[in-house]
């Protein structure tokens, strides 16, 4: 059997659109049903065969290794490699390359730390050897590619160029999208530069393009979700719960809802749809939960409704309050007789009086 592939995993981005759920942790670290997501994804690796994994940080770099250790509790050995100044993506490879073991020929996987997916990793891997190309991407189909880079091929497989976010419907030229996941030759990751940011997307995709490089693709259209805005978390969370996302770290039973250790649920509320109820939260007498997640010590008191939210650590909201498509930072209190929605966000500590008000952002 050929030996499984080393990995690298691009977790230095600041989660600028996830705040303010970012505000206090790193994007990876954001519990996704009932534990970190960067485990799920670090679980499905070693699943696949992955034994050695490299960790690329920058924002909040501390948090990773006190969590995560050596990596031996998931059968891995990890690293972790922290940049001084934000690199990109092309420039986090780079930056790591001197701690990888592969050979110049060898296959190095690298998946960015904010897609949930079902992707088949040894098939990406086999597609890599079988096809002798220099770098192999996964690529999935979506209805409306209008927000991503297109990434055309041929009938082979052969990527054929990458095309920005297209803005008329005549530069939709395909629906495949690039899906964030990748085998490097080994000796392609050392063409990159040093020392500065470098974006695979732009500059070294397109460049290894021109130059006449091997890019193939593999289209995989199982599960695949970005994971960059509140939204999508929430639903990524919900989904793994619901066993509709495919991750080997859940910690529970699949179902409508998952309750960790330590949470207090009334009896008589109800919850749905992929709730996540953390350790030590509380949900109070006939609160209704609807594909949401309550991180730890998060209080919910009675006769609360809260719908397709995040509400953060230790956070609170009032009786009767509603909460619909909305983020509730860590600490924050969002007083009884309230509505938010719409993407409001309450930031981290704040403190929304009581009263009976509707609030939620102007259109």
């Amino acid at each position: 059997m050929t030996q499984a592939p080393e990995a690298i995993l691009l977790v230095g981005g600041k989660g600028t659109r996830l705040r303010p759920l970012t505000v206090r942790t790193p994007k990876p670290m954001v519990p996704a049903a009932g534990v970190p997501f960067l485990t799920h994804q670090l679980a499905r690796a070693r699943a696949a065969g992955v034994e050695h994994v490299v960790m690329a940080t920058s924002y909040l770099a501390e948090v990773f290794e006190p969590y995560f250790g050596d990596g031996s509790d998931l059968g891995l050995h990890l690293e972790y490699v922290t940049e001084e100044e934000p690199l990109g993506t092309g420039g986090a490879i780079r930056n790591v390359a001197p701690r990888l073991h592969s050979g110049p020929d060898d296959p190095v996987l690298i998946f960015n730390g904010d897609i949930l997916t079902g992707l088949d990793i040894p098939a990406l891997v086999a597609t890599h050897r079988e096809s002798g190309a220099d770098v192999s991407l996964h690529l999935s189909r979506v209805e409306d590619p209008r927000a991503f880079g297109l990434v055309p091929t041929d009938e082979a497989g052969r990527v054929l160029a990458f095309l920005e976010k297209p803005q008329t419907p005549e530069e939709i030229v395909t629906d495949q999208i690039n899906a964030g996941a990748y085998v490097f030759r080994r000796s392609v990751i050392d063409t990159i530069p040093t020392g500065r940011p470098v974006s695979v997307e732009r500059e070294t995709f397109p460049g290894l393009l021109e130059s006449g490089a091997h890019l193939q693709g593999m289209v995989d259209s199982t599960y695949w979700l970005d994971l960059g805005t509140p939204q999508a978390f929430v639903r990524g969370s919900a989904d793994l719960v619901l066993g509709r996302a495919p991750s080997p770290a859940v910690p529970g039973r699949r179902g409508e809802s998952l309750v960790l250790d330590g949470a207090h649920v009334a009896p008589d509320a109800k919850l749905s749809e992929g709730t996540v109820v953390g350790v030590g939260a509380h949900v109070g007498a006939g609160a209704r939960i609807t594909g949401s997640t309550l991180l730890d010590g998060a209080y919910v008191a009675e006769g609360a409704v809260v719908t397709d939210s995040l509400i953060g650590a230790g956070a609170r909201v009032g009786a009767r309050t509603h909460v619909t498509g909305a983020v509730i930072g860590d600490g924050a209190d969002a007083g009884a007789d309230n509505e938010l929605r719409d993407g409001l966000r309450l930031w981290c500590d704040a403190v929304l009086p009581d009263g009976g008000v509707r609030f939620s952002p102007d259109r």
